[in-house]
């Protein structure tokens, strides 16, 4: 009953990776795009915080949250809400590059959807809402989102204690 889903995920999932593969030096790397996506959408984050958002051990986060900082893509802060842990927010540059990566991320999906009704579109939006929700259920890890999200779950817009750009 689920073959074709599973196959056609598995081909999505394929055409995303070749996309990434032929890009430009400038691009985010995929844990660099999801963690700041995450900070972008969340705010100010913990290297726990960020390892509980991603199942992930706090080591492997280390590591990734390293590179960005290393870049200049994130930087570290207090904890605005007044706790002990550093956490880490976007720096400029970091925003730069996400939203240039969101967008040519959007530049190829209306390449691919172009010949799709709007109709068409927003039932797409509609199921893969509902499929990353419930897959999220499963996970018992929910991303946060807003009424008109965006690519990452966010319009870009600042939170407490991210600088605005």
């Amino acid at each position: 009953m689920l073959e074709k889903l599973e196959r056609e995920l598995m081909l999505l999932s394929r055409h995303q990776v070749l996309a990434r593969r032929e890009r430009d030096p400038e691009r985010l790397d995929r844990s660099a795009y999801l963690l700041l996506c995450r900070i972008d959408t969340q705010g100010p984050m913990s290297i726990g915080q960020l390892a509980d958002a991603f199942g992930l051990d706090t080591s492997t986060v280390n590591r990734q949250t390293a590179a960005l900082l290393r870049c200049g893509l994130a930087e570290r802060v207090m904890d605005p809400d007044g706790g002990t842990a550093r956490k880490l927010r976007i720096t400029d540059e970091g925003g730069r590059r996400l939203r240039a990566d969101r967008e040519i991320n959007r530049s190829c999906l209306a390449e691919v959807v172009a010949d799709w009704s709007p109709e068409e579109v927003r039932q797409l939006e509609d199921a893969l809402a509902r499929l990353n929700r419930s897959a999220e259920a499963v996970e018992g890890r929910h991303w946060p989102r807003t009424e008109e999200e965006g690519a990452c779950g966010s319009q870009g817009g600042s939170h407490p204690g991210q600088r605005s750009e």
